[in-house]
């Protein structure tokens, strides 16, 4: 009885602590991402703005650095309690993985001090730089924003292709921190959510001045901003569809047993269909309710409509992730990709036609719901890269379970954690708001009127 007991008590801490680090990642990526493509935002609005002396361009890209030192601020603190979860909550990987990934996050702290220093910089130079030195500060932020994102990456990319190191039993005996770094997986993964970072920016923003559309406030800010924003979003949808495909094929050779279960492919099957939607019943194994594409899988996947592509049946079911959860994200994940990139590119068809940014009422709408659809397709793109690994921590070497910290009261501290994000997100929020309401009454006319 006592054994059920801690077995049944490990059992509640892996799923616990999978929950307290998934949620923590789920809130910290929304800002990482903004943190990756708003200063790009703000350099190109800057830059346009010296460049043809246009004040408006200048005062966008100065509303742009306080919002975005708001978003930096927050992310920074959930970024924090990231680094402490990953020692508390899995002492087990950190004890193996240490010495083996320590170089990147090493990389990312440097990168990250680089970010802090310069957009300091930047914020409390704009009366005391010069105009170019001012805008030349905001290149480093641009960069190292971009590279904290890589940094962290690397290490996800590392615990699907565990290589740099030689192990004897549970000891490291050797280690070759670049070959851990720039792992197999590195290049797809690191590029995917770069691109993916960008998409979600240039959405997320024009989604916030589509919303001021619609509210009326068509002022010269907006005019410059939501093109500037869907510029943004509609070359990273075409690279995100370009990377999502490479990584799917990476996936497939490296990971068969994630790419069977977000297909929804449970037979080896030569000429494999595509499962669109559908239903996988994982203890029947088998599909439902899914419209399939015949040999098209196979096509994709090999350039071959005939090739033979492994399903999970080809894999002991103990090694099985979720499979609902892992078809039913990658599902939602290239479905709101493909609408989004449809939007952005109807949108430049439409501008392209005006000659001048569209002001349609039912796409501005469709951009307002683009913002938060960007958000859920990056989120659920982690969930398939998070539970299809399962049951593995790093993938072939160490399961979940064995990683997970045997501390007691982790509930408590689920519930603790999720009322701080829930007041970061609020007070965020309420700042952002409070913030664009001064802003208005800043650029509102004031005195009489052109009539006297």
């Amino acid at each position: 009885m006592r054994g059920r007991e801690n077995q049944t008590s490990g059992m509640d801490n892996v799923v616990l602590s999978r929950a307290i680090m998934g949620t923590s990642l789920g809130f910290h990526i929304v800002f990482a991402v903004l943190g990756v493509g708003m200063p790009l935002l703000m350099l190109v609005a800057e830059g346009i703005g010296l460049w043809r002396h246009d004040t408006a361009w200048l005062a966008l890209a100065r509303r742009w650095a306080k919002a975005f030192a708001l978003i930096f601020a927050i992310g920074a603190v959930s970024g924090t309690a990231l680094s402490f979860e990953l020692g508390l909550l899995w002492p087990g990987f950190m004890a193996f993985s240490g010495s083996i990934i320590g170089l990147p996050f090493s990389a990312e702290g440097f990168a990250f001090f680089i970010e802090a220093i310069f957009l300091g910089l930047y914020l409390y130079g704009w009366e005391r730089l010069s105009p170019l030195a001012h805008w030349l500060t905001g290149i480093p932020v641009a960069i190292s924003g971009a590279a904290s994102s890589l940094f962290v990456v690397m290490t996800n990319a590392w615990m699907n292709s565990p290589t740099g190191f030689q192990a004897a039993g549970n000891r490291i005996i050797r280690v070759d921190p670049l070959a851990a770094a720039f792992n197999p997986s590195t290049p797809t993964e690191d590029v995917h959510m770069l691109v993916s970072a960008y998409l979600v920016t240039g959405f997320a923003v024009a989604a916030v001045y589509a919303t001021g559309f619609l509210r009326g406030h068509g002022d010269a800010l907006h005019r410059r901003a939501l093109p500037l924003a869907m510029a943004m979003a509609v070359v990273a949808s075409g690279l995100a569809g370009i990377t999502g495909d490479t990584s799917a094929r990476f996936v497939a050779g490296e990971q068969p047993i994630k790419f069977a279960a977000q297909e929804g492919l449970f037979p080896t099957t030569a000429g494999a269909p595509l499962h669109i939607l559908g239903v996988p019943l994982q203890n029947q194994q088998r599909m439902i309710l899914a419209i399939e594409i015949p040999k098209l899988l196979s096509l994709l996947t090999t350039g071959d409509p005939n090739a033979t592509i492994k399903g999970l049946d080809a894999f002991p079911q103990d090694l099985w992730p979720n499979v609902a959860i892992v078809h039913f994200s990658f599902q939602l994940m290239v479905g709101l990709g493909i609408a989004l990139g449809f939007c952005a590119l109807l949108y430049w068809i439409l501008a392209a036609r005006r000659r001048s940014p569209p002001t349609n009422r039912w796409l501005l709408l469709a951009l307002a719901v683009a913002g938060p659809a960007s958000v859920v397709a990056m989120e659920t793109g982690w969930f398939v890269t998070e539970f299809g690994r399962q049951p593995w921590i790093i993938y072939g070497v160490m399961r979940t379970s064995a990683a997970a910290t045997t501390t007691p009261a982790l509930g408590p501290t689920f519930a603790i954690f999720i009322l701080v994000y829930v007041a970061l997100g609020l007070t965020l929020t309420r700042l952002l708001l409070l913030l664009a309401q001064r802003e208005r009454r800043r650029a509102a006319p004031t005195g009489p009127g052109p009539g006297r």
